[in-house]
């Protein structure tokens, strides 16, 4: 992620699902991030010469056996280090604290009050919301530490050695639920670290054009292009790149949204990519028959994809690297580097083994959302590109509840339209919304009639980085007319809901 110009933070990874995050935050803050095994030895470190480091979060107990350790002479090489929830256990246990089971777990947004005077909480008010999720806590700090925040439940909510330049918080700066989360972070970056804050996203761009050129030569590149945004950005830099050598497939799945396939192809008319329009919807569906578990739909839809790249692929001669819009949360919820299988996204957990090209091609895969939407705009993308609805690679099969068929398909895009088309008129939009066919069916009427027909549910939420979400309170006006709309409109269908579950506890999609 850094060159040679700008300074670096390390996250090193013990198994957290919002490692990825952290370094997204230390980015946002203007400062290069390098995301590395939490076991990576002390003489790479050094090379990399980060001026500061900070430890994730992580699923173990630190006292327990096999939990990951740290080596005591990291905390010995005068570098800052902030450590987070299992970050700052390690921290306590290597240097001789305690670490021991919680009296009290402490989960979701926690009122904390911390120490005003501390380096990494100067400028906030000394009551602060934050995100709790531990089962362990610091029950004794290491020698020279003091507690630099607490809870009800948790006297140690935070800890540090000014003197060695040491900090820790059992909270999570890094996500939207600890509202100055991101101060806290860049407090330690600029206060604790010195940074000059030298990372932009036109450094991102540069660096990855100068590793695609040098990976690819005078060699061809075979892009699956949805015309989402990650596949849409990925096909500019690549465009970029390599010009004249990129081919753009877009497999028209039958598992788009309404309309969406001719819309797709329409916005890259006229564009300088040779763009080929496939139409696999009886191929798919062929594979999906009677399949319910998410899973295997992601699994079948990502194998699936790339027999199809390889088809067109063959078609084409000699095309030697497969290029993805792959990025950053796509990796972690599908367990890469260690942490926990949330659900394998296509694009990372789906590809088989035995895929027929040189390579596969991801520039994508250091960064956010939100990262993506701003290397669109510096590369030149219209904002109905770069601006696009997110949408999942495996499309409205993981939005349909059980097995997928025409029938249902056809339902679930006059519903996820109607819902679509009611949101596009408000002033301040949700970041992502959309309708999920359920599989439960419950009785209704209908005239004079009895219908037994299936349930709709509407998902609309806020992020800024899609690790975390809060469901918008959409006004009750607005859902009663989206509901009789689609009672009237999408066929086979007798009750509307409306999904009020943040992120955590769900995931944003429901598969």
């Amino acid at each position: 992620m850094n060159t040679p110009s700008n300074q670096l933070v390390l996250v090193l990874d013990f198994g957290g699902q919002y490692k990825e995050l952290i370094a997204r935050r230390v980015r946002e803050c203007r400062v290069a991030s390098e995301l590395k095994p939490g076991r990576t030895p002390l003489d790479e470190i050094k090379k990399l010469a980060p001026i500061g480091i900070i430890l994730t979060g992580g699923p173990d107990s630190v006292y327990k056996e096999g939990a990951p350790l740290a080596d005591l002479a990291l905390f010995e090489l005068g570098i800052p280090i902030l450590g987070i929830c299992y970050g700052m256990h390690l921290m306590a246990h290597t240097l001789g604290g305690q670490v021991s089971p919680c009296p009290v777990s402490e989960y979701g947004r926690i009122t904390t009050e911390i120490d005003e005077s501390s380096p990494i909480f100067a400028g906030l008010d000394g009551s602060q919301i934050c995100l709790m999720s531990h089962t362990d806590q610091v029950s004794r700090l290491p020698e020279g530490f003091k507690a630099s925040a607490h809870t009800d439940n948790c006297a140690i909510a935070a800890m540090e050695n000014r003197a060695r330049r040491l900090y820790a918080t059992q909270f999570h700066p890094e996500v939207e639920n600890t509202p100055n989360g991101t101060d806290i972070i860049r407090n330690f970056l600029y206060n604790v670290c010195g940074a000059a804050g030298d990372y932009d996203i036109g450094g991102y761009r540069a660096r990855m054009l100068s590793e695609i050129r040098e990976r690819v030569g005078d060699r061809r590149v075979l892009l699956g292009l949805s015309g989402g945004v990650d596949s849409s950005v990925c096909a500019a830099l690549l465009a970029e790149a390599v010009p004249g050598r990129l081919h753009c497939i877009f497999v028209d799945h039958g598992l788009m949204r309404q309309n969406e396939g001719d819309e797709v192809e329409a916005a890259f008319r006229g564009r300088e990519l040779h763009f080929i329009r496939v139409d696999a919807e009886e191929r798919f569906l062929k594979k999906l028959k009677g399949v319910r578990d998410p899973e295997r739909k992601r699994k079948i839809i990502g194998e699936e994809f790339v027999r199809v790249f390889e088809d067109e692929a063959k078609k084409l001669g000699d095309v030697d690297f497969l290029a993805q819009g792959t990025i950053y949360p796509d990796v972690v919820e599908s367990g890469a580097n260690g942490s926990a299988v949330i659900k394998s996204h296509h694009n990372v957990g789906g590809l088989p083994d035995d895929i027929a090209f040189r390579g596969i091609i991801e520039p994508l895969r250091g960064l956010f959302k939100d990262e993506v939407r701003e290397l669109g705009r510096e590369l030149g993308l219209p904002r109905a590109l770069t601006e696009r609805q997110p949408f999942p690679g495996p499309g409205l099969a993981v939005r349909i509840i059980g097995a997928v068929t025409k029938k249902k398909l056809e339902t679930l895009r006059a519903a996820d339209a109607v819902f679509r088309e009611e949101i596009s008129r408000l002033r301040v939009k949700p970041d992502m919304y959309f309708a999920v066919l359920t599989d439960t069916r419950s009785v209704g009427v209908m005239g004079d009639f009895r219908t037994y027909g299936y349930t709709v549910a509407l998902r609309a939420v806020k992020t800024t980085d899609f690790m975390t979400c809060e469901y918008v309170p959409l006004p009750h006006k607005l859902l009663g007319r989206v509901s009789g709309r689609i009672i009237n409109e999408a066929a086979g269908v007798s009750r509307v809901v409306y999904d009020v579950t943040g992120k955590p506890p769900a995931t944003i999609e429901w598969e």
